[in-house]
């Protein structure tokens, strides 16, 4: 038996644990994924009288499924081609192909972070105004073959290899709003946000946990946890005011969380394909704000 998309819609918690969204939020993807799909796909359309192998997923609603599938659950290859009914080849291929239509998909809708800084404070400009956090997350990777690599991707703090982004959230409406690149997870979090030069709005708040010492931003209220001195204890009002701020700052420990929804970015990354890392992990975000935006307004 074909996994298909008519098997599952009427199942909503299989539906969820299979693509991490509901009916409605699935459907309402669907349209523009089938728009994209449809424009990326035009003009390399075979002749059907000309022969050839036939596609096997048909439906826009069962390609959507297969790549949903593959980043919320992350099986081997060859497990997803037995449940869809075709070669390891033919995921493999259809695995990058509809990982950019996906892409394409969530940009027209206007829910990828933003990867610069620039574009971070243009999109902001058009949003009413909030408070921000900023946080590093790492993913484990395979351990690299080359000793550089090993040397460069091995996480002190995680104690394996990983990769690392930087992202700042919004804290009053839960969004993602800047990604940055994909770094080696030995790199510390504050050296990521002074290279990549990530603000945030003049006369804005920013929360950030105390692996960003020392980052600061003009016209930028920074709100960071106090490290008490060494052989010293913090006074009871510091106490206060650090619990006050670590109770703000867990909202982009929520997003977080909500972006690892997908196994993809939670278990061990497998894919050996150029800079995919950096593209499940904004793919990713940009499902986990469709999401909220969706139940926000809903």
């Amino acid at each position: 038996m074909i996994l298909n998309y008519d098997d599952v819609k009427e199942k909503p918690e299989t539906l969820r644990a299979m693509t991490s969204l509901n009916r409605d939020e699935f459907e309402l993807l669907c349209l523009s994924f089938s728009q994209a799909w449809e424009e990326e796909t035009q003009s390399c359309q075979r002749d059907p009288s000309k022969g050839g192998r036939k596609p096997i997923l048909t439906k826009h609603e069962d390609r959507l499924l297969f790549i949903l599938f593959y980043l919320k659950t992350y099986p081997l290859q060859e497990v997803l081609a037995h449940l869809f009914g075709m070669s390891q080849g033919q995921a493999h291929f259809l695995i990058y192909q509809l990982s950019r239509i996906l892409r394409e998909t969530l940009k027209r809708m206007d829910h990828l972070p933003a990867r610069t800084s620039e574009e971070m404070i243009r999109k902001l400009a058009e949003e009413e105004p909030q408070d921000f956090a900023i946080d590093g997350t790492e993913r484990r990777i395979q351990r690299p073959k080359d000793p550089d690599r090993q040397k460069r991707f091995f996480s002190g703090k995680e104690g394996e290899h990983t990769v690392k982004n930087v992202i700042v959230s919004g804290l009053l409406d839960q969004q993602v709003k800047y990604l940055s690149p994909t770094q080696e997870g030995r790199k510390h979090d504050k050296k990521i946000a002074d290279e990549e030069h990530i603000t945030a709005p003049e006369g804005s708040d920013l929360y950030q946990d105390t692996g960003f010492q020392g980052f600061t931003l003009p016209e930028v209220t920074i709100h960071q946890p106090k490290k008490k001195s060494k052989g010293e204890q913090l006074s009871l009002g510091d106490k206060i005011i650090n619990r006050i701020i670590s109770r703000t700052r867990v909202g982009v420990e929520h997003v977080i969380a909500g972006v690892k929804r997908l196994h993809i970015v939670q278990n061990v990354f497998r894919n050996t394909q150029d800079n995919y890392e950096d593209h499940v992990m904004e793919l990713a975000c940009g499902l986990h704000n469709f999401r909220s935006n969706h139940r926000l307004c809903y």
